[in-house]
């Protein structure tokens, strides 16, 4: 049953221009195993099948992109002049790191040991919907930054969603 906004389903949809992208919701707390490998929220295998691409995040979580939304952000990246510092030093790092996979028939992506480092992950995880993305958090970093921002949280509506709520 379609919700408002055009939401329709475990994994959401929101409707572009270009069509319909996925819009990851919830909040799943998987366990990583023995060979560095985390199966995928059920929820979310459906639109990570055809492959995702994981790289490194902001505040040391990964980011997990279905490889259409990798490409369009890598689009915007390649459209950049090569004379923006910052553009170039975030590319570095984001194509650097990038692991590129398909799921297992379980749903499993190994995360890269350099990511799993850089994440510092153990056994306990956290994944996140954040829009177009999957964020892999490790659950005590995850748990800490939720109780550090929740202040800030509460005081920046107005400037992220013009027009407020």
């Amino acid at each position: 049953m379609a919700r408002p906004g055009g939401f329709v389903g475990p994994v959401e949809h929101e409707r572009t221009g270009r069509g319909v992208r996925a819009v990851f919701l919830g909040t799943h707390t998987p366990r990583l195993d023995d060979k560095g490998r985390l199966i995928l929220p059920a929820k979310f295998r459906d639109e990570l099948a055809g492959g995702v691409v994981i790289t490194k995040g902001q505040e040391r979580c990964l980011y997990v992109f279905p490889v259409a939304e990798f490409s369009r952000i890598a689009g915007q990246l390649r459209e950049q002049p090569m004379t923006h510092k910052a553009a170039r030093a975030y590319s570095r790092v984001f194509f650097a790191s990038a692991h590129d996979e398909v799921p297992d028939k379980q749903g499993r992506v190994t995360i890269p040991a350099h990511l799993r480092q850089y994440a510092g992950l153990d056994r306990e995880l956290v994944v996140i919907g954040a829009s177009t993305r999957v964020e892999i958090w490790d659950k005590q970093a995850w748990e800490t930054y939720l109780a550090d921002s929740e202040e800030d949280f509460a005081g920046i509506e107005e400037g992220v969603l013009p027009g407020g709520l």
